[in-house]
């Protein structure tokens, strides 16, 4: 039995408000933990290893977007959505990782001097500023293209896949930068 046009719509925008709901809940709840005066610390210290796989994550995620680019691009549609969802997959990992590390241990200072300094600011700024908008638009651009709306899906993706690329990347570069000054 199909759906009523109606009930596609009513089914529709209940998931546009949990989409909603979601890229709001996210970025605070990252913000509470990052500020919040006291840690975790009954997790241990085995948090300390979660920068470093949280490197490897953003990396392959990185790679499944790139890889998801050339498969669209060669109209390689089921291969394109399979390497899509391997980048959600890795971001909802990313997140819960994320999530686990901050609620746990203290951020760490970056102990760069000179230009250099100036250049990590500004890509961990940038990055930390798309990353709190990027949820948004990735989740649409994911929900059209799960539910094969191509036309909003592609209106979509001229902003997600560009934001979600470079947090991806940038947050790598700001690891490897930071890196160094991991004390643990």
């Amino acid at each position: 039995m199909e759906k009523s046009n109606e009930g596609v719509l009513q089914e529709e925008g209940k998931v546009k408000g949990w989409i909603v709901g979601i890229s709001v809940a996210i970025p605070i709840a990252v913000a509470v933990l990052l500020f919040m005066p006291a840690k975790i610390t009954a997790l241990g210290d085995w948090v300390y290893f979660l920068p470093h796989l949280n490197a490897v994550i953003n990396s392959a995620a990185s790679l499944a977007l790139i890889l998801a680019l050339v498969f669209v691009k060669n109209k390689k549609y089921a291969l394109h959505g399979a390497t899509m969802t391997v980048a959600f997959v890795l971001g909802a990992i990313f997140l819960v990782s994320y999530v686990i590390y901050h609620s746990a241990a203290e951020s760490t200072s970056f102990g760069g001097e000179g230009i250099i300094r100036p250049i990590y600011y500004f890509l961990l700024i940038t990055h930390i500023i798309f990353a709190a908008v990027a949820l948004f638009p990735i989740l649409f651009a994911y929900y059209y293209g799960y539910t094969d709306q191509r036309a909003k899906h592609r209106k979509v993706v001229k902003f997600a896949y560009p934001i979600w690329l470079y947090v991806s990347v940038t947050g790598v570069i700001v690891y490897l930068m930071i890196a160094p000054y991991y004390t643990h």
